[in-house]
């Protein structure tokens, strides 16, 4: 399985809540969350990690330089508007067939994602696999609806009567996403979620994968919240 992390935002408010550090070298249980990242997908079969931190991430730039992994690792530089553009400058560098995407601050437990990529591996009868999640810990969650067979039907801003799935922020697709990546950027659409919604536009077929609880941490109290996640 070949994986990539976005981790090209500024972590601003990380920063004016007082965290020193970037965010992807916060510490999770003594590890940075995005050495934590990399060492899961390792053993969970990794065969290459594509990473994006921006322009201004010196201190993560040399952590990531300093590791010496069995597997590639491709490295790209750059700020950009929005993690659709993050994901459109990785699908550069990201090895053809399926891959695993996923933001450097989102996190899961390890038994759980190495079940969700164990069902993605075996999957052929869908194009994508999007771990959503009943737990609402996002301040603008993405919505997901989904028929019966957990086929996802649409992705909306808002919650409804009967809604039950939030995406989780992580996802697994083939390389045949990047037609519509592509298109989305020459018409200027921007936003990780709007281009999910062109995804389902186009006709892929995706299912949706069911994870308990997946935390996002954005603020400086969300440290302490994944932590304790992480010891339950």
């Amino acid at each position: 399985m070949n994986y990539a992390i976005i981790a090209a935002g500024e972590g601003s408010r990380l920063a004016q809540e007082g965290i020193a550090k970037p965010k992807p070298l916060v510490e999770l249980q003594g590890e940075p969350m995005i050495g934590r990242l990399i060492n899961i997908m390792l053993r969970c079969n990794a065969e290459s990690i594509s990473i994006i931190i921006n322009e201004h991430m010196t201190e993560v730039r040399k952590y990531l330089e300093s590791l010496d992994l069995p597997v590639p690792l491709n490295l790209v530089i750059k700020t950009t508007p929005s993690s659709m553009h993050s994901l459109w400058h990785l699908s550069k560098v990201i090895p053809e067939g399926k891959f695993c995407l996923t933001t450097v601050d989102t996190i899961f437990k390890e038994q759980d994602f190495k079940g969700y990529i164990d069902a993605f591996e075996t999957d052929t009868a869908h194009d994508g696999m999007w771990a959503v999640t009943p737990f609402v810990d996002d301040e603008k969650p993405l919505w997901v609806e989904v028929n019966k067979k957990m086929n996802i039907i649409a992705f909306r801003d808002k919650g409804w009567k009967g809604a039950k799935y939030v995406s989780g922020g992580v996802y697994a697709m083939t390389d045949k996403a990047f037609e519509v990546l592509n298109h989305c950027i020459e018409k200027g659409i921007s936003r990780m979620r709007n281009f999910q919604r062109a995804l389902i536009e186009a006709g892929h077929e995706l299912q949706a994968y069911s994870i308990e609880k997946i935390v996002d941490v954005d603020h400086a109290g969300d440290i302490e919240t994944a932590e304790a996640f992480l010891q339950e």
